[in-house]
């Protein structure tokens, strides 16, 4: 079982930056895919990054290409997301996710493990 406790969200300006980070604990880390999910209010969560378990491949949402970077640190059960340039309508829950199962990276039935979520506010 992997939890994942995600951190790093807050408020911030636009075209600022924050750094999201992504801790699991458990077994496994270094053999899921991760990524990166998030849901603004009254809209359906909707995917944003992805990596693979090496970090080297990376995946992203057309929205986001260019300003946020998925990347991993093995050592450390952890997965961050760079996000620059931000924007107003970046303003959701972010959640990290983890996936063994294969299939689809921008896909949620792809991910088995979710964490709680990190609150990102930009403002115009």
């Amino acid at each position: 079982q992997v939890q994942l406790v995600e951190s790093g969200g807050g408020l911030v300006q636009a075209g600022g930056s924050l750094r999201l980070s992504c801790a699991a604990s458990g077994r496994g880390f270094r053999s899921y895919t991760m990524g990166w999910f998030r849901q603004a209010p009254g809209k359906e969560r909707e995917f944003v990054a992805a990596i693979t378990w090496s970090g080297y491949n990376t995946y992203y949402e057309d929205s986001v290409k260019g300003r946020f970077t998925i990347s991993r640190d093995n050592a450390k059960n952890t997965v961050y997301l760079q996000m620059n340039s931000l924007k107003p309508e970046d303003t959701a829950v972010y959640y990290c996710a983890a996936g063994a199962k294969g299939g689809s990276y921008y896909i949620e039935p792809s991910y088995d493990h979710w964490g709680q979520g990190t609150q990102v506010t930009v403002s115009s």
